[in-house]
């Protein structure tokens, strides 16, 4: 009886371990490229084959990662995001003014928004107006949803704002940062004078 044949063994090159960390590797590195080349120049100004060429990949190997610039861009910002969001919503927790734990969520991701304005901006455009089958954009506006659910937590303690009506006005919160962010005439205002404007806003949205 003829021994069975043995199934080929897999190379260590083949194995998921390290196709996984070549992929993470691949996409460390184009996040790295374009972070630094949007950084410095601005979105508009930036080709994806100087971001390939700077990766040290092909063009066509990027745009498995990433099917367009405004893709890249969501790539690029959702990390800074995720962190603000992050340092906010474990800084409201010590907050017991309900206004000022508001505004601690919302002070670090209009800061890491407008770190450069035109990118800033450029990023809430893809958020509204991207493709939501593409996965960057499918974080991006999951991060805006658990910006929500962290301001209505916020909005929640007070005991007397029922969940429904806590939801509703951190949707209303999220809309007035992102006019606040993205409006042309405040391009050139600092951090501070934005932060301030929303609040002004947010303010009239809380019983007394």
């Amino acid at each position: 009886m003829p021994l069975a044949s043995k199934s080929p063994s897999k190379s260590p090159s083949q194995s998921p371990g390290r196709r996984e960390r070549n992929k993470q590797d691949k996409l460390d590195r184009i996040t790295a490229a374009a972070s630094e080349l949007f950084a410095e120049r601005g979105v508009d100004e930036v080709t994806t084959q100087e971001i390939a060429d700077k990766a040290d990949i092909g063009a066509g190997t990027l745009f498995l990662y990433a099917k367009s610039k405004g893709e890249l861009l969501l790539l690029v910002q959702n990390s800074t995001y995720a962190d603000a969001l992050q340092q906010g919503t474990s800084a409201a927790e010590s907050i017991t003014d309900t206004l000022d734990a508001v505004m601690a969520i919302v002070r670090p991701v209009v800061k890491c928004n407008r770190k450069q304005v035109d990118n800033g901006r450029t990023y809430l455009r893809e958020i509204v107006f991207g493709d939501p089958a593409e996965p960057h954009h499918r974080d991006a506006l999951d991060l805006t949803m658990q910006t929500e659910e962290a301001i209505a937590t916020v909005l929640r303690r007070d005991g007397r704002t029922s969940p429904q009506d806590a939801a509703a006005r951190a949707h209303i919160v999220s809309a007035i940062m992102f006019i606040s962010m993205a409006a042309t005439i405040n391009a050139a205002k600092p951090v501070d004078d934005v932060v301030q404007e929303i609040r002004d806003q947010v303010q009239v949205l809380l019983p007394e």
